[in-house]
């Protein structure tokens, strides 16, 4: 037996390098593969390293104290900056005249989830217990199932109780968690039978607006010149007369085929292939001429359409028309794809890095505006690395700048979490402003953001284990719960009918936007279940970024000013 105490060593010397490790790679390891087991179609997914995590603290398989809060704060860091970068770009575009309607929607949600837990508070809490209260903080973020919130109190926490002492939240996490995120489904599903809503109803409403609804998705069509008054006009000042946006990229003018730019000179019976807006093509048709059924892309051979990949750096933030394709280049750019959606090539689009541009033009005059652009996979799948650290860095500033409110024990400040959430927001929009290229691929910024999560409920549930079941099963552990629930499914039952009823949404859009209330992708998984289209995606992503910005916020806040 002599001959292993090595390997207990390992397991017992809780100061090695070595059995930190190793308490990290078993912990996430046995999390990450119980979060995959489905119950009723539902998972946990990573959160049952938490769960992990207060099982290895409770037998005694941990680590110092100072090693798991680091551990903790920077996978908390790298976490909340990494949903920042991801949901920057659509951050502030998801205002629009519908955006308003459920945004607004969303914040009565999470006002009415933090009044519920205040409710529950003092109606069945030792309201004189100074860790009730933020116990009922805990039980709040499970409810909502939102991670970066917890952390976001957490920090709080230990400005509040800065000679250690604070309460281990996490224990009333873990307690609303599990319950919440089955909540959340059945209240959507409760919704659908209090408003009587029919699903097949719902999906033709959803048909019906596709084909009526007008966007900014490119429009192909073939025109030929019939308007007399465009004889010898340019195509500058036929696109200031119309005041609409469009690129002709392919004219043909007594049988000869040409790129056109924007002094080229119309004449009656030209033929030409313009790109536009669903929502002009109808007025630049009634004012052009009338359609062809040809098709200059089979025709002509000298020309040639490619889609180029943007990765050069340089190119970042440069709009359109700023880099002259037709009249420098001899090429046109039909569309801008981002993200996987295409987008019209209007003169002022900023270009990023990560873009394809459709381009249009002679084969060699494209190939050389693939060379300008970068055009390199492999390039784009190195991620910008420095991008994050300058990003974290000016986080952490931004998050230490302390802020006096009167009446508050403390200055606020927006921390390990808000502060470097709010920065990757701005990077993730207007980085290109100061030339700092922010994309990183999805699966890159989702292996970062994964690794950041599990690090830090990896922690938070190692430290609360010790006294997780004492708290469960001596202490309020049934009474967390109860609470969660209702602080799940009140709000939803409240706001859900509304959304229906006052503001005439569809159902899978309400679905869709609870789920991103909640920041609950079971949810989201849910509702695209039962929904052929992308409404409860489109509802989702609308609300994702206020309600993760707020989820976080509103952590700190209640902690510093109700806590302290």
């Amino acid at each position: 037996m002599e001959s292993f105490h090595w390997l207990k060593d390992l397991f017992t010397t809780t100061d090695s390098v070595a059995h930190i490790v190793l308490l990290y790679a078993i912990v996430i390891a046995i999390g990450v593969y119980l979060g995959k087991i489905k119950v009723f179609g539902i998972s946990l997914g990573v959160t049952f390293v938490l769960f992990a995590g207060i099982l290895a603290g409770h037998i005694g398989f941990t680590a110092p104290t100072p090693i798991l809060t680091f551990v903790q704060d920077f996978g908390l860091i790298l976490f909340v900056f990494m949903i920042g970068l991801q949901v920057g770009p659509g951050f502030f575009e998801s205002f629009g005249t519908a955006g308003i309607k459920l945004n607004g929607l969303a914040v009565s949600t999470i006002l009415l989830n933090i009044l519920v837990m205040f409710a529950c508070y003092y109606i069945f809490f030792d309201t004189n217990n100074t860790a009730s209260l933020p116990m009922m903080v805990g039980t709040l973020y499970g409810a909502v199932t939102n991670t970066p919130g917890l952390g976001a109190a957490n920090e709080a926490l230990n400005t509040v109780f800065p000679h250690g002492g604070a309460p281990q939240i996490a224990s009333a996490y873990a307690c609303a968690y599990p319950l919440a995120v089955l909540g959340i489904i059945n209240a959507i599903i409760l919704i659908r039978y209090i408003c009587g809503v029919k699903l097949e109803k719902e999906e033709e409403d959803l048909n019906e607006q596709e084909g009526t609804k007008t966007n900014k998705k490119p429009y192909k069509m073939h025109l030929e010149v019939t308007n007399k008054y465009l004889e010898g006009k340019t195509l500058l000042q036929i696109r200031d007369f119309l005041n609409r946006d469009f690129v002709v990229s392919r004219l043909v003018h007594a049988g000869e085929l040409c790129i056109p730019n924007r002094d080229t000179v119309f004449h009656v019976g030209d033929q030409m292939l313009i790109v536009c807006t669903e929502a002009d093509q109808e007025a630049i048709m009634a004012f052009i001429g009338p359609k062809l059924d040809i098709d200059f892309e089979q025709q002509d051979q000298p020309l040639v359409s490619k889609r180029i990949l943007i990765t050069n750096p340089k190119i970042n933030g440069k709009t359109l028309a700023s880099m002259h394709f037709s009249s420098v280049h001899g090429v046109n750019v039909t569309r801008v794809t981002r993200h996987g959606m295409d987008l019209f090539a209007s003169a002022s689009l900023p270009l990023q890095v990560g873009d394809k541009i459709m381009v249009v033009g002679p084969e060699d005059a494209v190939d050389r505006v693939a060379n300008k652009m970068g055009n390199s996979l492999r390039r784009l799948n190195a991620p910008n690395i420095a991008t994050i650290f300058v990003g974290i860095f000016i986080g952490l500033i931004f998050g230490s700048f302390p802020l006096a409110i009167p009446g508050m024990p403390v200055p606020v400040k927006l921390g390990l979490a808000g502060g470097p959430l709010i920065i990757a927001i701005l990077i993730g929009r207007y980085g290109y402003k100061i030339h700092l290229v922010t994309y990183t691929t999805t699966s890159a910024n989702m292996m970062l953001r994964e690794i950041g999560l599990v690090l830090f409920l990896a922690s938070v549930g190692i430290k609360a284990g010790a006294g997780f079941f004492e708290t469960v099963v001596d202490g309020d552990g049934l009474l967390y719960v109860l609470t969660g629930f209702l602080i799940t499914i009140i709000p939803i039952l409240i706001i859900g009918p509304i959304a229906r009823i006052r503001y005439k949404f569809n159902y899978f859009t309400i679905a869709g936007m609870i789920a991103g209330t909640y920041t609950d992708p079971p949810a989201l998984a849910y509702s695209n279940s039962i929904c052929s289209k992308e409404a409860p995606a489109i509802g989702y992503s609308t609300v994702y970024p206020l309600a993760m910005f707020l989820r976080i916020f509103t952590a700190q806040i209640i902690v510093l000013f109700f806590c302290g």
